[in-house]
Order: C-alpha cells, then sequence, then structure tokens
C-alpha cells in the first residue's frame, strides 16, 4: 500500500516536522511532496490540499485512499507501525508522554510568540528577553523532572513522540541561545535531541533555504542587539 506525506517547507512548517520525525524513526517507508508554505504560493498550494484533505493545512498522510491529516494522529500511526516503540511501555510513562505532546499541540506553539520556527534559521538573532525567558522556564522546570524521574538521553529513556513533538520547539529557543544553567539535564538532553540522526537530517536542509522573515520579530530598540548565528551564518538581518 502506498504511504506519501505531504510534508511543507523545511524552514516554515514545524508540525510537519513533527509527523516527519516520528515517520522516520519508525522505519515507515512512505514518499514526500513537499508543499511550498511560503507566502503568496501558500495560498494555491494548500486549496489544492484541501481537495482530499478538509483542513486544507500540511502536513497529510495518505495510506492508500485513506487520509490522515493531523499532525498528532500521524504521529500515533508511526508509533503503531513500529509496534509501539516510540511511547513508552509504562502506563504512566506513556500517558505523561502523550499529555506532553497534547502541550506541545494545544498551547505550547506559543511560548515565545515573537520566535517564530523560521527565526530559527535567521543569520542574526535577537537576544531572548526577560519575558521569554521566564516562559521557558515553566517548560524546563518540568522537562528536568521528568528526565530526573525516567534517566536516559530522552525524556522517557529512549527517544518517544514527546521528544519529537518537542524538537522544532527545542530547535528556536536553542537558536536563540536560551539559558539552560539551571537545568542541565534539560540542556543534555536538547543537545542529544538536535544531534538525533532525523533532527539533524531536517535542519540541514531547512538552513540552506531562503529565510522567511517577518517583521514583528524585532521588539522596539532591538536593532542593535542582533547578535551573529553561532554557527556561523554571513548575511545580516538588514538586508532583508
Amino acid at each position: 500500500m502506498k504511504i506519501k506525506l505531504y510534508s511543507g517547507t523545511r524552514n516554515a512548517s514545524s508540525w510537519a516536522m513533527r509527523a516527519w520525525l516520528a515517520l522516520k524513526e519508525a522505519g515507515v517507508t512512505f514518499d514526500e511532496e513537499i508543499i511550498d508554505i511560503r507566502r503568496p504560493q501558500r495560498f494555491p498550494n494548500l486549496r489544492r490540499i484541501a481537495t482530499f484533505s478538509p483542513p486544507a493545512q500540511v502536513p497529510v498522510l495518505t495510506v492508500g485512499d485513506d487520509v490522515i491529516f493531523d499532525s498528532i494522529a500521524i504521529m500515533e500511526f508511526a508509533n503503531e507501525a513500529a509496534n509501539g516503540r516510540l511511547l513508552p511501555e509504562d502506563r504512566v510513562a506513556r500517558a505523561q508522554a502523550r499529555a506532553l505532546v497534547g502541550w506541545q499541540h494545544a498551547y505550547l506553539s506559543g511560548i515565545c510568540s515573537r520566535i517564530s520556527f523560521e527565526s530559527a534559521f535567521y543569520p542574526f538573532k535577537r537576544p531572548l528577553s526577560a519575558d521569554e525567558q521566564q516562559q521557558c522556564a515553566r517548560l524546563f522546570d518540568w522537562l528536568e523532572h521528568l528526565l530526573e524521574r525516567y534517566g536516559g538521553d530522552f525524556l522517557f529513556g529512549t527517544v518517544s513522540l514527546a521528544d519529537f513533538a518537542l524538537a522544532p520547539t527545542v530547535v528556536r529557543l536553542t537558536r536563540h541561545q536560551v539559558d539552560l544553567t539551571n537545568w542541565p539535564r534539560s540542556s543534555a538532553w536538547a543537545r542529544a535531541l538536535l544531534q538525533h540522526d532525523h533532527v539533524s537530517a531536517w535542519l540541514a536542509e531547512a538552513d540552506q533555504l531562503p529565510h522567511i522573515w517577518f517583521d514583528d520579530y524585532l521588539a522596539a530598540g532591538q536593532e542593535a542587539q542582533l547578535r551573529p548565528d553561532p554557527r556561523g551564518k554571513a548575511a545580516c538581518l538588514a538586508a532583508a
């Protein structure tokens, strides 16, 4: 049965990234069509998606003639394809992992709302504000607890849907040099996640794409606080 993932622009589609990571980790064989969701072409492109998927969004997974159109559903499909190994065996831990996935899906994408996924790939970054650092604290307090509770390199010991659900958030926060001094386990986890083969493969492609600029990225007076990306990008934000 043919399986196809309709994914999104690598440096813009964090939801597609989550689904893609889970499918790859599960060993699912699938074709992929990357849908360009940059403006203005996103509008006709997503209208085409709407002809077979009612939300008119990516990611979408087709399995034969059947359509799965939500990133969590696609991740759960991947977990079942992997005989459940992408969620913890323990019932409570499994529920906690799903709670993290749900938190990310429902609310956590709003953490540091001016720090979009797209901005993670800008050649120059602005520093996180004090308020943004405070927003991050609530997340990393909980992750630190989980990492102490379960041990291992990942949130529940081995890599799971919870890690992949949080991967785009980790990308955008760490690339803005979030201070994780008070959360050493979370700092080590973030490094391990970013070095994961599938995560690094996605990011390697995303880093080669044209930047998608947002006018509200900078707050008043922040132009003077821009700093080069530590990975050595040479372009300048002012040239956008």
